[in-house]
């Protein structure tokens, strides 16, 4: 069986992937820009202290999941499977997940990337390829039942179901966008992870580890999927300006600011690119960000 019209496009947010691909399969109309903003990803930055390419996807996520569903979704955690995972354990999973697909909702997994589960046969499930077949079948297209032999030794994944809501109103869904935005950069430790920063200990910590780091894999694909978010973030706010014309000056120059904020993020993906270069690129980026959620606080009292 297979759900159709739910296929995963080629954001390299992977997680925001399955979340757009599941709200054009509800017909929950979105545009990229307003589900990266109104989920709060748009807002995310997460730095380990090594520049680690796990770091977009290491962090609590609790907050983005409330607010999934001012966009309509429930994201429902099925839990975390390993290696050491007994057959029984994978088989009852499993069995979640058909269940879930025979009714009519979607599943997804992350296991190195997030991949949306669009259905199964009688060997494995239909797992989303983000982009195509063009890294060497990375990620996978199948998940083998029992055996998940696709993971090879790498299974450390989470398996999820996405119901359908009633979304939020416009003016509700953006002021809680903004209230999670202002708290991943002035609390960053309640979204953090053992070893992992968020929002201003993202960039001290990227700061830091420039001239061991810099030229890293993790280094290109952090700022890659940063400068993506940020560049949404910067969309996100010339739809808020649409949307809610009381707001919309500050909302264009907030639009304004986040472009910067992406433009400089894509910058410091760039491997080649010196260390003391870097960590001032850095340094100057956090310091537009800081001046970027001081105007999101003045939004959000503006829609209050």
């Amino acid at each position: 069986m297979k759900l159709e019209n739910l296929s995963q496009g080629r954001l390299n947010t992977t997680l925001m992937g399955v979340v757009k691909a599941v709200l054009d399969y509800y017909h929950l109309v979105s545009s990229d820009a307003w589900a990266f903003g109104g989920s709060g990803h748009a807002f995310l930055i997460n730095i380990h202290e090594q520049i680690c390419p796990s770091g977009p996807y290491c962090w609590k996520y609790d907050g983005f999941q409330k607010l999934l569903r001012n966009l309509g979704l429930e994201m429902t955690d099925l839990g975390f499977y390993h290696s050491g995972s007994a057959p029984e354990e994978r088989a009852a999973v499993e069995q979640k997940l058909k269940h879930a697909l025979d009714s009519g909702i979607p599943c997804s997994l992350v296991n190195m990337e997030h991949q949306v589960i669009s259905g199964y046969d009688d060997k494995t499930f239909f797992t989303g390829q983000p982009w195509g077949d063009c890294c060497g079948g990375f990620p996978p297209a199948t998940l083998t039942f029992g055996s998940w032999q696709e993971m090879k030794d790498e299974v450390h994944v989470n398996f999820f179901t996405f119901g359908k809501l009633r979304p939020a109103d416009d003016r509700t869904a953006v002021r809680d966008s903004l209230s999670y935005a202002l708290d991943l950069f002035r609390h960053p430790e309640q979204h953090s992870l053992e070893h992992y920063g968020i929002g201003p200990i993202a960039y001290d910590n990227w700061t830091r580890a420039v001239a061991e780091h810099g030229s890293s894999h993790g280094n290109w694909w952090n700022g890659t999927v940063w400068s993506e978010c940020r560049a949404m973030a910067s969309g996100y706010f010339a739809e808020v300006g649409q949307k809610l014309g009381a707001v919309a000056g500050q909302a264009d120059e907030l639009s304004r600011a986040y472009k910067e904020i992406a433009d400089l993020l894509s910058r410091a993906a760039d491997k080649s690119l010196e260390s003391t270069a870097k960590a001032a690129l850095l340094t100057e980026t956090k310091e537009k960000e800081a001046r970027a959620v001081n105007r999101v606080e003045s939004l959000l009292a503006a829609l209050a």
